[in-house]
């Protein structure tokens, strides 16, 4: 006989698995680092966001290269250790450290635009997918030497990987986690199509991309 519970007891268990994941993607490294560093708020910094590019604004490259990591980092360890759980927890997990990375709780939902935590994400959930991503960007980047260009093609791209090279499920949890990256970068597709966004190397310091 099939347990009557058990549908309920799955859904809760998903449920805290995106909680917990989350928590995790909603940790502000970027503003932690800068001001455990004496730099201040990181959001009163350039365009405000807590991603490694406004941190780069500082002139403090480390720290930059530091956040980077974390923020990738805090996609990649919740969904692998979401895997133990199974595929299905694995793809929640995913969604829910990028949600935890673009609206923190700690910070009244204002958070980075999901960018190398996405990159983390995908690194645990479908590796190759990750892999994929990485060369995406670095191509689009070096072509047209817009980073933000780089980000939203290569994480838009995300789904179709995942559905080539995973399956259904995790390209499911592709498509969210690109639909919130691509409307988080809604500013820089307008500058794009205007022709005013910076390029790699000319930031105007205030409206280039962020992670």
């Amino acid at each position: 006989m099939s347990d009557p519970f058990g549908g309920f007891e799955q859904s809760w268990m998903l449920f805290a698995g995106f909680i917990v994941a989350y928590l995790f993607g909603s940790i502000p490294f970027g503003l932690l680092l800068t001001r455990t560093a004496g730099l201040g708020d990181i959001r009163k910094v350039g365009s405000g966001n807590i991603g490694a590019t406004n941190v780069l604004r500082t002139g403090n490259k480390k720290l930059a290269a530091l956040t980077l990591l974390l923020d990738a980092l805090k996609g990649l360890v919740p969904v692998l250790i979401a895997w133990r759980f199974g595929a299905g927890m694995a793809a929640v997990a995913a969604v829910g450290a990028v949600v935890g990375h673009v609206a923190p709780v700690w910070l009244k939902f204002r958070g980075g635009k999901g960018v190398a935590t996405a990159i983390g994400v995908f690194l645990g959930l479908a590796w190759p997918v990750g892999l994929l991503i990485c060369a995406t960007w670095l191509a689009v980047a070096f072509a047209s030497r817009y980073s933000s260009l780089a980000a939203i093609v290569s994480i838009g791209a995300s789904p179709v990987y995942a559905l080539f090279l995973a399956d259904p499920q995790r390209a499911m949890a592709a498509l969210i986690i690109a639909v919130m990256v691509v409307v988080r970068h809604s500013d820089n597709i307008r500058r794009l199509i205007a022709g005013e966004e910076s390029k790699i190397g000319k930031s105007d310091g205030s409206t280039s991309h962020d992670t």
